[in-house]
């Protein structure tokens, strides 16, 4: 017998583990590029007091105009800083002065003229900072006017510290989302919707796949029909629900108030609550299929022996799916409330769609927008994406560990 290395592992099994290693790097460093990078990013911002004009950082802006002809003729820089509270220091202005003029009395200062090269050393510049300066000059020919002016191409340059790459860091995101009582009304919204949305889409996923779990006629005809909420454009059935449930038009409140339901139409989103559950039971509806086809898929892979041998037995039904079936489909169903859970958190297009987060529909993912966009704070919307890293990652871990129930989730 050849001896066994120490650490347990042969020459041959390490070339094979490096050569795998090699392999996986590729794969590995592009989910580092296209994952990790932007998740650090995120974080670095959450602690940063971003807005929306901030993501371009402060920079002198110049313009040049033309002004007069012959022997008025002169030329006005107009310098700015693009930001109103971040300085910009070193700023120069140089500028080529063509062919064709010369200066007609002094130049403004701190500018200074060498042969035809201009140069105006600005020094700093506050924000909000906006100046003309304007060089007088001749013009030996008037009728060339426009074609000079088009031929100066004037540069300005400058530093300035940037808040979205500088060391200045701040918790003042992460108190301003925590503030008062209206993010965890926020968070309780996004519970609720992510808990029953994907539980109703699991259960009438598994219920759907009970009834087509049997061979008849046209079975595959109504498995396509069932599949048409998932693979329907988000934007088209959004707004077949909006039209269908018009508190003005809609068909729903028209058949209701025949029917004698209501006596008056109900505004199905734009009422708290109605409007909460209206969005989710579009959520279950327009998910489950996803739930049916991998429910199906596990259901028809089980041994048939075990029901013939439950019918011998005299076992009902209920006995059947219960003691049989659902044994066999603990595995798939953890996966997919797993994977259901985390997409549905993460929801933001269909409650957009629906009711733009009015109406006590208001998600974490709508809070991100609307802190990012609607109030032009990046900084409180990227803060308020890690609240959702951490609480799905919380999840993860509290699922891994004491929920799972097959072996290598």
């Amino acid at each position: 017998m050849s001896a066994v290395p120490p650490n347990g592992t042969t020459p041959l099994a390490r070339r094979e583990a490096r050569l795998a290693w090699g392999l996986l790097a590729p794969t590995l460093v592009s989910v580092a590029l296209v994952v990790v990078l932007p998740l650090l990013a995120i974080f670095w911002i959450s602690f940063k007091p971003i807005g929306l004009a901030d993501l371009r950082p402060p920079a002198p802006i110049l313009r040049e105009s033309v002004r007069g002809a012959g022997d008025d003729l002169r030329v006005e820089y107009r310098l700015r800083n693009s930001s109103q509270d971040i300085e910009v220091t070193g700023v120069t202005l140089s500028d080529t002065l063509p062919e064709g003029v010369a200066l007609r009395g002094d130049l403004p200062a701190p500018c200074t003229l060498s042969g035809r090269d201009l140069t105006c050393p600005i020094g700093t510049i506050e924000g909000g900072y906006n100046e003309r300066i304007i060089i007088p000059l001749v013009a030996e020919d008037a009728d060339r006017t426009e074609e000079l002016a088009e031929s100066s191409l004037p540069t300005v340059s400058g530093q300035s510290d940037s808040i979205l790459t500088n060391t200045t860091f701040t918790l003042d995101n992460f108190a301003r989302i925590f503030d008062g009582d209206e993010f965890w009304g926020v968070f309780g919204v996004t519970l609720f919707y992510t808990v029953f949305g994907t539980i109703g889409a699991l259960s009438v996923g598994l219920f759907a796949a009970l009834l087509l779990n049997k061979s008849f006629r046209g079975q595959g005809i109504l498995r396509g029909l069932y599949l048409f909420p998932y693979v329907a454009p988000i934007i088209a059935v959004a707004f077949s629900w909006l039209i269908l449930f018009d508190p003005f038009s809609g068909s729903a409140n028209a058949l209701l108030i025949q029917m004698g339901v209501t006596n008056g139409a109900i505004n199905f989103f734009g009422e708290r609550p109605l409007a909460l559950i209206m969005v989710t039971v579009f959520e279950i509806w327009r998910y489950f299929p996803l739930s049916f086809l991998f429910i199906l898929a596990r259901m028809q892979a089980i041994d048939t022996d075990m029901y013939e041998a439950a019918d011998m037995d005299g076992a009902s039904p209920f006995q059947k799916f219960w003691y049989l079936s659902l044994p066999q489909l603990l595995g798939i169903l953890s996966v997919l409330f797993l994977l259901r859970f985390i997409w549905t958190f993460n929801k933001f297009d269909d409650i957009f769609l629906l009711t733009g987060g009015n109406a006590g529909t208001r998600t974490l993912t709508v809070n991100v927008y609307e802190q990012a966009f609607a109030v032009s704070n990046i900084g409180a919307g990227a803060a308020v994406a890690v609240v959702i890293f951490l609480c799905l990652l919380s999840f993860s871990v509290f699922f891994f560990k004491f929920m799972s129930r097959e072996d290598g989730l």
